[in-house]
């Protein structure tokens, strides 16, 4: 099956693009959905600008396409389509303001500086701007288990044990109310619709998520379910 991106990256003669081969496949898979339509395209970490010119090339014309960096450098790369903002992803202040400045967005790709409180700070801020129907993806998750960006395996404030922990979190409705630790339904309960992993990659779906309610339709047996795990005739 032919995948755009991965044949975009492997011929590109424009400006530089940096991924790990690996993630094109996901991209495929969680990124066709908005191909050709009029949607926002948010990516932390612009370099040399070639996976913003990479999106471009695959959202289509109607595709806006909005890059962060901390390097003011990267401001000379904005072309037709393609807007840079120029700031710190670990910085609150300036999260809220281009949220702000740019409205709803579809599509946020996290591929920044990796280190845990820019990783965790930019989704913390940046959830609610995505649309419902939008997907987050979290780049070079790998890091959560090097200390030099602040990971590690079962240190406890990593990205990757923030995603188990929202795991429970999307579970919320079945933990008893009174039941130690506490879990109470929150704004993750209620909008994240799914979590994707990936080798060094996370993707979120996002959506307005209701109570699960549980039914039952056809006929029934004359068999006896005595729940758990047990049954009898």
């Amino acid at each position: 099956m032919t995948n755009r991106l991965e044949d975009y990256f492997y011929g590109n003669k424009g400006r530089a693009i940096y991924k790990w081969t690996s993630y094109f496949e996901s991209y495929e898979k969680h990124f066709s959905q908005f191909v050709d339509r009029p949607v926002t395209i948010l990516e932390f970490g612009v370099m040399h600008g070639g996976s913003l010119q990479m999106w471009k090339n695959y959202f289509g014309e109607r595709a806006r396409i909005i890059g962060v960096d901390i390097n003011p450098r990267c401001k000379e790369l904005e072309e037709d389509q393609i807007e840079i903002f120029i700031g710190d992803q670990a910085d609150r202040k300036f999260l809220h303001k281009m949220k702000e400045a740019i409205g709803p967005i579809d599509v946020i790709i996290d591929d920044g500086g990796h280190i845990m409180k820019q990783q965790i700070t930019t989704f913390q801020e940046m959830w609610p701007a995505l649309k419902n129907g939008g997907v987050y993806v979290v780049e070079d998750t790998h890091t959560s288990y090097y200390p030099m960006f602040g990971g590690k395996l079962g240190k406890k404030n990593t990205f990757i044990s923030l995603s188990k922990r929202l795991i429970d979190q999307m579970n919320a409705w079945f933990v008893d109310a009174t039941a130690e630790p506490r879990l109470k339904i929150d704004e993750y309960t209620e909008s994240v619709k799914a979590i994707h992993f990936y080798t060094s990659i996370v993707v979120f779906d996002k959506a307005e998520v209701t109570k699960p309610q549980a039914d039952i339709r056809g006929q029934l047996t004359d068999v006896e379910f005595n729940y758990p795990g047990t049954y009898r005739r």
